[in-house]
């Protein structure tokens, strides 16, 4: 999947953002391309996946058939996250996309790996911490072990807005505009 054409060399920098599809990826690729707008930059959109089950089951049980169904899914919510992202327009750069097997720090880590590359991810979602021992930050994983700068985007105001009220509070503040 490649928005635009020219490829930089292999030694030129780019910026490679990592999306999910959630809002928070979405204003972390925004903000990549703005970047890539100032510094004329090349624009790497990645999307992590793993098989259902993910790795230990595939080893255990899944066959082809199924990783070939995971990598589809993975490159249509990666063709979804851009239609979202972009009202299905042209982004104004170099982009190019990648559906990407593995787990998404690592993988991320591993694809920002050239000299003057720039990871830019979204901040993600408020976690309890029950939630942060049973499945790590990804953002936190790849400010550990990157070898290129790590750009956090902040949630944007309407996710902290939705995650509020999911919470169960904030109803009130969001209803009388305070």
């Amino acid at each position: 999947m490649t928005d635009t054409g020219a490829d930089t060399g292999a030694d030129a920098g780019r910026i490679v953002v990592g999306v999910s599809g959630s809002l928070g990826s979405l204003a972390a690729l925004h903000h990549a391309v703005a970047e890539a707008r100032r510094t004329d930059a090349e624009v790497l959109v990645v999307l992590c996946w793993t098989p259902p089950g993910e790795e230990l089951g595939y080893r255990r049980a899944v066959g082809p058939p199924v990783v070939d169904a995971g990598r589809d899914a993975a490159v249509a919510r990666l063709r979804l996250a851009l239609d979202e992202a972009f009202a299905g327009c042209y982004a104004g750069v170099r982009l190019r996309c990648q559906a990407v097997r593995g787990e998404a720090g690592h993988t991320l880590v591993r694809c920002a790996d050239r000299p003057g590359d720039v990871l830019v991810l979204g901040a993600g979602r408020a976690r309890g911490l029950l939630s942060r021992l049973i499945r790590p930050s990804i953002t936190a994983y790849c400010v550990r072990h990157a070898t290129c700068p790590v750009l956090t985007v902040p949630r944007p105001p309407l996710q902290r807005d939705l995650e509020a009220l999911e919470r169960g509070y904030g109803f009130r503040e969001l209803v009388s505009g305070n």
